[in-house]
């Protein structure tokens, strides 16, 4: 049974008009490791969105950890990790790396009741397998860029997600630590965790099959399945074949206005 089920769905930003995503379908199953590609522009973020309930989905079915998207959003929120792109505290920000961590717990412990030993003990792995222990008590706003990154990670995987989604969480990170946290997300996948990443550069993926998913103008152009080595020339196919498109449109455009 898939984890992640969208069939034939639709999405819009509330206010617009314009669907983002359209009549788009994907399964994904347990440990699958999914890579989402694409030109800019293509609907990577919005499918990760769609997928956390945080865009209305206005036609089509989707369910996610066996829970219905259409009614029970706020409930799967609660089961799904998710590391946004470029999020930056304010350098006032008046709470530790280790507070941030642990809120990741709220979903499970609530808002007003203490952590347990258990939330402490998901914390302090969390942080380990992020490599930031020694930040633990550091004022989250005067961390660098990848430190926070690597926080924000850390709160995601001490939340003990059934679903793990990243939207280019490597952005601040070097090749060493991209590499080391792509083996992190290897192991969590073992345990039965999809994997969902979006990614610009493909470098350091785990030698593992990956489930690739290449987005176009808010469809998916490719679904497949290949390895590691494959991912980029696959995706940057598709990418070179948009900016040819987008070139021979305008050129078009400037002979018609010419005329």
């Amino acid at each position: 049974m898939s984890v992640i089920n969208l069939e034939g769905i639709y999405t819009a930003y509330e206010g617009g008009e314009k669907a983002v995503i359209r009549d788009l379908s994907l399964r994904v199953g347990r440990g699958e490791y999914v890579v989402i590609g694409g030109p800019n522009s293509a609907g990577k973020t919005t499918l990760l969105e769609s997928i956390n309930g945080l865009i209305k989905i206005t036609h089509g079915k989707a369910t996610v950890c066996g829970l219905d998207l259409s009614t029970q959003a706020d409930e799967l929120r609660k089961k799904v990790g998710y590391v946004i792109q470029n999020f930056y505290f304010d350098p006032f920000t008046p709470f530790s790396v280790e507070q941030v961590v642990m809120m990741g717990r709220f979903g499970r412990l609530g808002l007003l009741n203490r952590p347990t030993k258990d939330d402490r003990q998901a914390v302090q792995k969390a942080m380990h397998l992020a490599g930031i222990e020694d930040l633990a008590q550091k004022a989250i706003g005067t961390c660098s860029g990848g430190q926070q990154q690597k926080a924000m990670i850390a709160h995601n995987l001490a939340k003990e997600p059934e679903v793990m989604m990243l939207d280019e969480p490597f952005s601040n990170l070097d090749f060493s630590a991209r590499e080391y946290l792509q083996e992190v997300f290897k192991e969590l996948a073992r345990t039965g965790v999809p994997i969902l990443m979006v990614a610009h550069a493909f470098d350091g993926l785990p030698d593992i099959p990956i489930h690739l998913v290449v987005m176009n103008r808010g469809r998916i152009a490719h679904d497949m399945s290949c390895s590691a080595g494959e991912v980029e020339s696959i995706v940057r196919k598709e990418c070179n074949a948009v900016d040819k498109d987008r070139t021979e449109r305008r050129i078009n455009a400037g002979a018609d206005h010419t005329e």
